[in-house]
C-alpha cells in the first residue's frame, strides 16, 4: 500500500493474531479461563480487523469511475473505521460482558498451566508483531511524536495496528495478572476482573480509532507544513503574484486535491496565463508529490481583500 499502508505490519499481525487466537481458545476449553476466553475473542476480532484494512487497501486501487470521479482512495477510511466499530463490539463489550458473568459466578481456573503458558507464547509473539508496525511506523512518522503520529497520519493503517498490537499486550499483561492472582488466591473473581480490564481498554482504544478515522472520512486538509509548500510553491514572482485563496483536501491517503485562486499579471495573454498555470502545477507537484489533483483559477491581481 502507498502512504505508509504498512502491508507488511498488517500481515505480521494478522499471522500473530490467528495462531495466538487458536491457542487461547484450546487453553480457555481445558482453563475456564474468562480472561482465556475474552482474549481469545480478542485475537479473532483483531485478525478480523487485519483482513477487514487489507480488503480496504485492495479496494481503494481501483479506478475512478463516472459514479466515482475522484476514485475509491477513501474507502480505506471506509475500513479503518469498520474495524474500530468490530474492534468495540466483538472485542471491548464481549470481554466486559464476560468479565461481569465470571465476577457474579467465579470458579476455580482448572489446568492452570494451559493459560499461563499460552499467555507468555502470545505475548512473546505480540512483541515481534508490535516491533514490525513501530519498524514501518519510523520509517513515516518523521520527527512527530507517537501520539501526533497517531492523530495526523492520512493512512489509516499504521496507526491501526499499533493501536490494536499495543493494546493486545497490555491485555494479554492484564490477563497473566487475573490468572496469576487468581490461582494464588484460589479466587476465581480476579480472572473475571482481569477480563473486565481487557473490555475497558479495548473499549477505549476503539473509541479512539472511531474518533480519529471519523475525521478522515469527513475529509481533512493538509498539514500546514505543506499548505504553506503548496503555497509558496504556486507563487513564482512573476506570471502568478500571489495566492488568493487556497483550500486542500485529501481524497485518500496518497492523493491530495489542491484548488486555488492564483493572482496573475493583468496584461498576461490567455495563452500566458494558461503557461503559468501549467508551471504552477508542476511546482506544486515537485514540492508536495501527493498533491495529483491540482485546480488553478486565474484571476487579476487586486487588493488583498479578495476572495
Amino acid at each position: 500500500m502507498a502512504a505508509g499502508g504498512g502491508t507488511k505490519a498488517i500481515l505480521a499481525a494478522l499471522c500473530a493474531n490467528l495462531s495466538i487466537a487458536a491457542a487461547k481458545f484450546v487453553a480457555w476449553a481445558f482453563s475456564g479461563s474468562s480472561s482465556m476466553l475474552a482474549e481469545a475473542v480478542h485475537s479473532l476480532a483483531d485478525s478480523g480487523n487485519q483482513a477487514l484494512l487489507l480488503l480496504g487497501g485492495k479496494r481503494a486501487k481501483r479506478a475512478a469511475t463516472k459514479e466515482h470521479p475522484f476514485g475509491y482512495g477513501r474507502e480505506r477510511y471506509v475500513y479503518a473505521f469498520l474495524v474500530s466499530i468490530v474492534l468495540f463490539t466483538v472485542g471491548g463489550l464481549f470481554a466486559v460482558y464476560e468479565g461481569y458473568h465470571k465476577i457474579e459466578d467465579p470458579h476455580e481456573i482448572d489446568h492452570w498451566y494451559w493459560p499461563v503458558g499460552v499467555l507468555v507464547f502470545a505475548i512473546i509473539a505480540e512483541t515481534f508483531s508490535f516491533r514490525t508496525a513501530i519498524k514501518e511506523s519510523n520509517e513515516v512518522r518523521g520527527g512527530q511524536s507517537w501520539w501526533q503520529f497517531i492523530r495526523r497520519a492520512k493512512a489509516p493503517e499504521l496507526p491501526v495496528v499499533l493501536l490494536e498490537d499495543l493494546g493486545a499486550l497490555v491485555g494479554l499483561i492484564l490477563a497473566l495478572f487475573g490468572v496469576s492472582i487468581a490461582l494464588a488466591t484460589g479466587d476465581g473473581v480476579w480472572d473475571g476482573v482481569g477480563t473486565v480490564c481487557i473490555g475497558v481498554l479495548l473499549l477505549i482504544i476503539a473509541v479512539i480509532l472511531a474518533v480519529e478515522t471519523k475525521s478522515l472520512l469527513l475529509g481533512e486538509g493538509a498539514s500546514d507544513a505543506d499548505v504553506a509548500a503548496i503555497g509558496a510553491a504556486l507563487v513564482d514572482g512573476d506570471a502568478v503574484t500571489r495566492v488568493i485563496h487556497l483550500k486542500t483536501l485529501y481524497l485518500g491517503p496518497d492523493e491530495l486535491l489542491v484548488a486555488a485562486k492564483i493572482a496573475v499579471q493583468h496584461d498576461d495573454t490567455a495563452a500566458e496565463v494558461a503557461r503559468a498555470i501549467d508551471a504552477a502545477e508542476a511546482r506544486v507537484r515537485e514540492a508536495v508529490p501527493v498533491a495529483r489533483m491540482i485546480y488553478l483559477e486565474p484571476d487579476i491581481a487586486r487588493a488583498k481583500t479578495d476572495t
